[in-house]
């Protein structure tokens, strides 16, 4: 293959050229010898219900006003990012460089490891708890999953509900495990054994 016809990587280190960039402050290093080798998938909306508002850029940058909507107070004053957020639309926003440790699963235990913050790739789609996502969204969310696999040595993918079961329910029963089983079965990867 010539130098002219090489396909463009999709990563500059561990930023995704595909994705819009907007950096967040809340992230840290890896711990050493960590290896990064879960995709954790979330779904978040702020307001919850409510989609296109700017408000999670506006959370993941500490630039939210928490006196704009009733339910901020209840979130007021936490720091919290994710890798990347998938829109409606299937825009990707990448908010932490993917060798960093972004802020997205709290307390966690997956794969007999606890802290799955320090060694996972976070993912959150722009939805509503146990409601439905768009095709645009999981077509992004594939393509981002195979890209990852080409940077990364992933080997598993779970829902923030199944790291902290009890404690988190998202993205919950709206998303659609079968349909990203079929999408990346050639990767090898572990789902989660429930949908």
């Amino acid at each position: 293959m010539s130098k002219a016809s090489k396909p463009a990587s999709a990563w500059h280190g561990g930023w995704y050229a595909p994705a819009r960039r907007v950096d967040s402050p809340n992230h840290g290093p890896r711990p050493d010898g960590a290896q990064i080798d879960l995709v954790v998938v979330h779904s978040i909306s702020l307001p919850p219900g409510q989609y296109g508002t700017g408000d999670i850029e506006r959370l993941f940058t500490n630039k939210l006003d928490w006196d704009a909507d009733p339910y901020f107070n209840t979130i007021r004053g936490i720091e919290v990012s994710s890798h990347f957020v998938i829109a409606r639309s299937g825009t990707i926003t990448q908010f932490v460089d993917c060798d960093r440790r972004a802020w997205h699963a709290g307390r966690s235990h997956w794969r007999a490891r606890e802290n799955c913050n320090d060694d996972s790739i976070g993912i959150e789609l722009e939805g509503l708890e146990g409601e439905s996502f768009t095709e645009a969204q999981y077509t992004a969310l594939t393509k981002l999953c195979r890209d990852l696999a080409q940077r990364y040595s992933i080997r598993f993918i779970a829902g923030h509900e199944h790291i902290a079961p009890g404690r988190k329910g998202d993205p919950g029963a709206g998303f659609e495990w079968q349909k990203m089983r079929n999408n990346l079965c050639d990767l090898g990867w572990w789902f989660p054994l429930q949908n």
